[in-house]
């Protein structure tokens, strides 16, 4: 018998909120590379959910289940969702002129506003900690909580 604790299991909210970084990560990946979404999301699922990197630190586990449904329905609905985000971004700055990582953070978080599952505050609440992750000290998150108000508002009026 160890003197040592068991690790503690990531919460089902840690793992969630892993789940979205890693498809925000997943789309910007696509994007970029030009991969389809089955080798990213292999990829992802063998080699970064709780994988140990450098100096034994190890990458959060993530809920696989989401980040694949996140996944599919980016994919399936690209081209909805690009266009309810155009509607929420002033006239001027069109989704094709905003950074890449805003863009797969507004795709993935558009997928998930398209599901009934998870109500739409907590979606903009986990995508503006998205955000931080991303861009601790600018005004992003302030810009993506804004965005993503706009969108779930017309994604899920009833819960308004």
């Amino acid at each position: 018998m160890s003197d040592h604790p068991a690790p503690a299991r990531p919460g089902r909210h840690s793992m969630k909120s892993a789940a979205r970084l890693y498809a925000v990560q997943a789309l910007y990946q696509m994007e970029q590379s030009g991969q389809g979404s089955d080798a990213v999301r292999r990829e992802f699922l063998d080699h970064r959910f709780g994988a140990e990197i450098d100096d034994g630190v190890e990458m959060a586990e993530g809920d696989a289940d989401l980040f694949g449904l996140i996944l599919d329905e980016a994919v399936n609905w690209q081209g909805k969702i690009d266009q309810m985000t155009d509607r929420a971004l002033v006239a001027k700055w069109p989704i094709a002129r905003i950074d890449p990582v805003l863009r797969a953070l507004f795709r993935a978080a558009g997928a998930e506003l398209g599901q009934k599952g998870t109500p739409p505050k907590v979606v903009i609440m986990e995508y503006v900690e998205v955000a931080k992750a991303f861009y601790p000290d600018g005004r992003e998150p302030k810009f993506v909580n804004a965005v993503l108000d706009h969108m779930a508002r017309e994604a899920r009026p009833e819960a308004f």
